[in-house]
């Protein structure tokens, strides 16, 4: 265990604090991001080579939880740029001493999603594209941006191979006053375009080898960490989050609540009915926690034993972390119902935290139509189709 989570308790009132600045800027504050980089969370799944710490995912998840507690934009970013570290480190070594060589805070944004082209030329790819929510972009000095692989004409070579090209700050530009949002403002999650960048082979990764596992055995990793599925790994830090923000809704309503009198007079305290929904509400929200703790530890467990993680056990972890994601949520929505109308106030942090928790859930990861179609199958013994298998 390292100390990083007490590191963030450690700041929690100035995380606390500086929600509303967030918010109102549509980023973290620079001093907010300093604070980070001190504390550490980016670095918890970063190599020990690099000034990291190579933690287990557990920690890792539990640190984003409580960051998203505090406040729900630096636990996302805790969640979605601290498992950046994780995949770097089965990339290309030059690349890996470009990025954390002469600064192991550097942090890389995203996304993975294939909007992209990568033409093939000499020594590389000439590289195109424009990209959606990019959470923290702005406090990040390279980026992991998806592509597909473009034929000598820049169109999609078939069959479709997907890549993660690595690029640095200069080679894209972000778009500013693109993030208009009705929740996680603070995140940041601006566009991204990239215009004839040359980007060299060794800063390329086939994205379909990450997913499935192969890119981690041809770099030869004997790191249980970094053997661990993608499918675990990627979605932990953004589901872990969406639990925290739950976390802290909760910790919210309970401050608000503490003292209230509802509007036909009776005290909060001595409702039955109320009281109920908080018991409820609570116990779904911890459900929804130890279930994500406890899926990473058995795959962390299978992985550690030497043991293949098959699809049908990537299926389930997935379908796992969806539910999880989705009960808090929804148990967040029984408390906030019974909140009365000043839990609406802008001045009330109970109203971001719920706004929070629901755009959290249109992360394509929460998606659980295919996740559940997919584990069912796989529960029955019958191989999922090829497009129920995206992302597990």
């Amino acid at each position: 265990m390292t100390n990083v989570l007490d590191n963030i308790m450690a700041i929690a009132d100035r995380l606390r604090e500086q929600s509303p600045e967030a918010e109102r800027l549509g980023q973290l504050p620079d001093a907010t991001a300093k604070m980070l980089k001190a504390a550490g969370p980016i670095r918890l799944l970063q190599p020990k080579k690099y000034g990291g710490f190579e933690a287990h995912p557990r920690e890792f998840a539990e640190t984003v939880m409580a960051a998203a507690s505090l406040d729900p934009a630096t636990g996302w970013i805790c969640g979605i740029v601290g498992v950046h570290p994780w995949q770097l480190a089965f990339a290309d070594p030059k690349v890996q001493e470009e990025v954390w060589g002469s600064d192991s805070d550097t942090w890389m944004a995203s996304p993975y999603a294939p909007t992209g082209i990568a033409r093939p030329v000499e020594g590389g790819y000439i590289f195109n594209g424009r990209w959606q929510f990019s959470s923290g972009t702005d406090h990040c000095d390279w980026i992991f941006l998806g592509a597909m692989l473009g034929d000598a004409e820049g169109k999609m070579a078939m069959p479709p191979t997907m890549l993660h090209m690595i690029l640095p700050r200069a080679d894209y530009t972000i778009v500013e006053d693109s993030w208009n949002v009705v929740g996680l403002k603070g995140t940041g999650s601006k566009d991204i375009i990239v215009k004839d960048a040359f980007v060299p082979s060794y800063r390329v990764m086939n994205g379909d080898h990450v997913i499935d596992g192969s890119a981690q055995r041809e770099y030869g990793v004997t790191d249980t960490l970094y053997k661990m599925p993608w499918s675990t790994m990627f979605p932990l830090g953004i589901s872990a989050a969406v639990v925290g923000i739950a976390e802290g809704a909760l910790a919210a309503h309970l401050d608000y609540q503490r003292e209230r009198v509802g509007a036909q007079g009776t005290a909060v305290k001595d409702d039955p009915y109320v009281l109920f929904a908080i018991g409820e509400a609570a116990a779904d929200i911890n459900a929804a926690r130890q279930e994500l703790l406890a899926n990473v530890d058995r795959v962390w467990d299978l992985v550690d034993a030497g043991k293949e993680v098959g699809f049908a056990d990537r299926a389930a972890g997935r379908r796992t972390q969806v539910r999880a994601a989705w009960r808090a949520v929804m148990a967040v929505d029984q408390i906030f119902a019974r909140s009365g109308g000043n839990a609406l106030r802008m001045d009330k942090p109970l109203q971001r935290f719920w706004r929070d928790a629901h755009a959290g859930l249109n992360h394509a990861i929460h998606v659980p139509s295919t996740v559940y179609h997919a584990s069912a199958l796989s529960s029955l013994g019958i191989d999922p189709a090829p497009n129920l298998r995206s992302m597990i």
